[in-house]
This record gives structure tokens, sequence and C-alpha cells, in this order.
């Protein structure tokens, strides 16, 4: 049985969206977004840095959600959610499904950092508001090549759980500007899928 290590709000809700999708079995370790659990001596046993999400599938131990996302479609894929190697879609879904800590979750992090993390007297207004401009920037590159398409790359993929839940995040930061229609649709679709709703409301 695959034990998940959840918070909400977090990264973590992209493994029970995968998990989901492919209709596995999992159990549910639902912790606080908070010290007290996530800096426990017993996460840290499993998250050195006593983050989430962290995936124990019997003796094996992941952590990172990029990583944990290629493990299950490779150790326990049903019903794929990746395109063969050779397909023409391969290299998009690969671009897409690392854009998405390389280019999007970096500004988002910042702007969490800013508006919730830290006390009221230590926010910077100039960090919070380039950090938004960044965002918006990362984002319009994804909202080009949404265009005719209703996912990534034309059917629904793992890239789509990757970058999809961060593009949902920066919508309700408020990140996504009226022109980029291509990506409220995408969102809007995103939002609407069952396994989503479940995920994103835990």
């Amino acid at each position: 049985m695959l034990t998940l290590h959840f918070a909400s709000n977090s990264r973590a809700g992209r493994i029970v969206w995968l998990l989901e999708e492919l209709g596995l079995p999992y159990e549910l370790n639902h912790m606080e977004f908070h010290p007290k659990d996530l800096k426990s001596d017993e996460h840290r046993a499993r998250h050195p840095l006593g983050r989430v999400p962290v995936l124990d599938d019997g003796d094996i131990s992941i952590f990172e959600s990029g990583a944990i996302v290629e493990y299950v479609l490779e150790r326990h894929k049903n019903g794929g959610l990746k395109p063969a190697v050779d397909a023409p879609e391969y290299p998009a879904y690969l671009q897409w499904f690392h854009y998405c800590e390389g280019m999007v979750m970096p500004p988002i992090n910042t702007i969490v950092v800013q508006t919730i993390l830290l006390p009221p007297e230590r926010r910077d207004e100039t960090a919070l508001g380039q950090a938004k401009r960044l965002l918006t920037k990362a984002l319009a590159p994804v909202d080009e090549a949404l265009a005719g398409k209703d996912y990534l790359i034309g059917d629904f993929s793992a890239a789509d759980i990757m970058l999809g839940h961060a593009c949902f995040m920066a919508n309700r930061m408020g990140c996504v500007t009226d022109e980029m229609s291509n990506l409220a649709g995408y969102v809007a679709r995103v939002a609407a899928r069952p396994a989503f709703d479940k995920a994103i409301n835990l």
C-alpha cells in the first residue's frame, strides 16, 4: 500500500491528484502545515528538511513531487498519463513537466512567503510585486502553448498534474491576466476534474 505524507495547500496535492487519476489505492497521513508536524523528529526522518510530499511504498521512501510523479508512473502506472518516449509529444511533455518547478514555482514560493509565512512586519512589498510580475511573465508561454488545446500536449498527462496545479495556484494569486484566455480556460478544465477537486479540497 502506498502511503502519502500530506499537508493541505502544498505540492503534496499533486500526488493525491495523480493517485486519484490513476485509481491507485493509498493511505493518507494528513499533517498540519505547521512546524509541530512538519519539523517533528518523526517527519524529519522521512524528509531531512521537513517538507511534503513524501511517498512510502513498502521499504521505499521518496520525496520531491516531480520525482514521486515519475516514480509512480514507472512503478505503478495504471493508464499511463505520459506519452511513449518515441511519441511526437514526448519532448513537449518533458518540457512542461519540468517548466513547473523551474520557472513557475520559484515566484509562487516568494509570493507565499511574502503573504502567508512571514509576519506582517517582515514582509517586503517590493519583493512581492517583483515575484507577481515574474510569475505572470512565466505564465505567458504556457498560455501561448495552450492555443487550440485542452491540455498541455493535447491529451491530459502528468505534465498537467505538475504545471496545472501550479497554474491553478497562480490564478488564485491573481497572476493569470485577462489576456490569458487560453490559460484561464485550462485552469477551469483542471479545476473541473473530479480527482483534482478531491485533492485541492483535502
